[in-house]
């Protein structure tokens, strides 16, 4: 099934965080599947690398979220409507018990994609019931579990995009998810906002939705520093490429200069050099390479042999943190609500910060440690962050395939320094 552009946007509209539990969650989980309408029945299982998932097994996980953590200890007579689904389908939840393993999941022929689809209705039958009528000595604990849900599947819809482009860039055939035209691009000088530093706040605090990852709000120390007004563009990059950048090791960090010649890459993900000039792989099938539109699908590794190659650095998280701290999420952003799933060349020519919103994640040069005096939510959920504070790189400001109304200035994204399948840009800084 093809989707309009006007289609798309009409069903995923912001979610309305002060409407209704049940309303809020019907909405997501419609969104998930609106995810899915352009997919043959053969595409939901493929795998085509080990970071990746299936499609059906996003939309079985994120089924199994909303079972094992509000259905199985809050709805009262509640039965699964398979048992089996409790292995198959958790991620990586130790405490709750055993998981099929990662790298196996594209060898699951079996739940159909018909018979997942009937657990998604089974489990949001019973959950439009207990929303509608939840117990009040428990309507703390459900209302928190409901919205980190929200958020996770939020999550997964991102991440359905990233996996199906992976997945279709590794068929020869290259087919296209949904046609889209990116607009017309636009040149924009790179120029420099200046902070003078000094002590400042980062980490959320207030009313809303964070995960424990965010907080606590907490004071850190800045020098001076500059930070560039865009992101770092496919022409401007392709001048490192031209220059020797992936030849010279003076640009690379050690650990990236090795996953760099051990993995082959002489350009970023999704780029193919034919018949003379260069195409990049979209989710709209291959595209001529626009010099204007951002670099994106690189990795951290890249992006600090870039920011070295000129001289300058990638931003901390404090700084960009700061630097954007009026921002809000708008329609006038490139989220995953504009349906292009692709980034633009910056729209507001007068701006003095832009793409801090969309577009692309944008690394930081900051490790993904816990702020300090940070807790992790209590019992399994827990895992969802906290375990994972070791050996990744936080990354900051939602992409073209991030909900618009999942993202906010403090979230913390974080991937490995190596990974390119993700929607990741580059922003340079550097000291005043």
């Amino acid at each position: 099934m093809s989707l309009s552009e006007k289609t798309w946007d009409s069903k995923t509209d912001v979610i309305d965080h002060n409407g209704s539990a049940g309303a809020q969650y019907s909405k997501v989980r419609k969104i998930t599947e609106l995810i899915c309408e352009p997919l043959e029945t053969e595409d939901y299982v493929v795998q085509a690398i080990t970071e990746v998932s299936p499609p059906k097994w996003h939309l079985a996980h994120t089924t199994w979220f909303f079972e094992t953590f509000i259905l199985k200890p809050y709805k009262i007579g509640y039965h699964p409507i398979n048992d089996a689904y409790r292995y198959l389908f958790n991620s990586y939840y130790e405490t709750v018990g055993d998981y099929f393993p990662r790298h196996d999941r594209g060898t699951l022929s079996r739940p159909t994609v018909k018979e997942i689809m009937s657990y998604r209705r089974h489990v949001d039958n019973h959950m439009s019931e207990l929303l509608s009528n939840i117990p009040d000595k428990r309507k703390a604990d459900i209302t928190q579990r409901l919205m980190v849900g929200l958020n996770h599947e939020q999550q997964h819809q991102e991440l359905l995009l990233m996996d199906i482009k992976r997945n279709f860039f590794a068929n020869p055939l290259r087919p296209a998810y949904r046609k889209n035209e990116t607009g017309k691009s636009r040149h924009l000088e790179m120029r420099w906002a200046q902070f003078e530093g000094g002590l400042v706040e980062i980490g959320f605090e207030g009313e809303g939705f964070s995960f424990d990852n965010e907080t606590p709000r907490h004071k850190e120390w800045l020098e001076p520093h500059r930070i560039a007004n865009r992101l770092v563009t496919n022409g401007e990059y392709l001048e490192f490429m031209e220059s020797g950048g992936y030849e010279n090791p003076v640009y690379w960090l050690s650990d990236g200069w090795a996953e760099m010649r051990s993995q082959g890459w002489n350009s970023p993900l999704y780029w193919d050099y034919s018949d003379g000039e260069w195409g990049i792989f979209t989710l709209s099938g291959m595209q001529r390479l626009d010099p204007e539109e951002p670099v994106s699908h690189v990795s951290f590794y890249e992006a600090a042999a870039f920011a070295k190659w000129k001289g300058m650095r990638l931003p901390t998280e404090a700084e960009w943190e700061t630097a954007f701290r009026d921002s809000v999420p708008s329609d006038q952003d490139n989220f995953m609500e504009s349906g292009i799933f692709h980034p633009t060349s910056p729209h507001d020519r007068d701006g003095n910060l832009l793409q801090g919103m969309g577009d692309l994640w944008e690394w930081t040069m900051s490790p993904y440690v816990p702020y300090p005096g940070n807790r992790p939510l209590e019992g399994s959920l827990g895992e969802y962050n906290a375990k994972f504070m070791a050996n990744q790189m936080v990354l900051r400001g939602g992409s073209c395939v991030t909900p618009r109304s999942h993202i906010r200035i403090t979230y913390r994204n974080f991937f490995n320094p190596g990974e390119r399948w993700p929607f990741t840009g580059i922003r340079l800084a550097d000291d005043a």
